[in-house]
């Protein structure tokens, strides 16, 4: 979905829980004949790595080339480390079965600490024309998209409160099922 392009909606909770849901589709489908004819394991790793060059070939072609809109700003999710975790569950146990349950729920769950690293800065508070916000924020302002209404850029002041303070940590356990 759009919530994958654009780097201030990466810490919104859709992101969190779709974007795994959707994302081990091809992965899955490539490890799964790899280790049935030929017993490789590394089937969910080679595609995830084809995938994310195809997609930082296409955000610098498209986004840079074409708009120049910065690459930093539309920069494609990390999904190495649920490929890892698919790869050695699947060589530690050697049956689908459990790769289906413990693998994949691994992938849920390591999807938002894998990507922590790369979103961090942009949850940093800053202060912007009297408001508080987020640098993901700041940038979604300044970098104005297309005008329909799905992409006109609105400051949340409140997403899943009903859970507590930390939501990312909800949105990946329900992103594992």
């Amino acid at each position: 979905g759009d919530w994958e392009f654009w780097s201030e909606w990466k810490e919104k909770n859709l992101w969190v829980t779709g974007s795994p849901i959707v994302s081990i589709t091809f992965p899955a489908a490539v490890q799964s004949p790899l280790w049935y004819r030929y017993r490789l394991p590394f089937g969910a790793v080679v595609c995830v790595m084809a995938l994310l060059a195809g997609e930082w070939i296409n955000r610098y072609l498209n986004f840079w080339g074409g708009t120049y809109f910065p690459v930093n700003f539309c920069f494609p999710a990390n999904l190495i480390p649920g490929a890892i975790i698919l790869k050695t569950v699947l060589i530690i146990s050697s049956s689908y079965l459990f790769t289906v349950f413990v693998g994949v729920i691994g992938w849920g769950l390591i999807f938002y600490p894998g990507n922590w690293p790369i979103i961090a800065p942009l949850h940093h508070p800053v202060e912007y024309q009297g408001m508080l916000m987020t640098i993901g924020d700041i940038q979604g302002i300044n970098y104005v998209r297309t005008g329909t209404p799905e992409y006109i850029r609105m400051v949340e002041k409140g997403t899943l409160r009903t859970f507590g303070k930390d939501v990312a940590p909800v949105s990946a356990f329900f992103s594992a099922f």
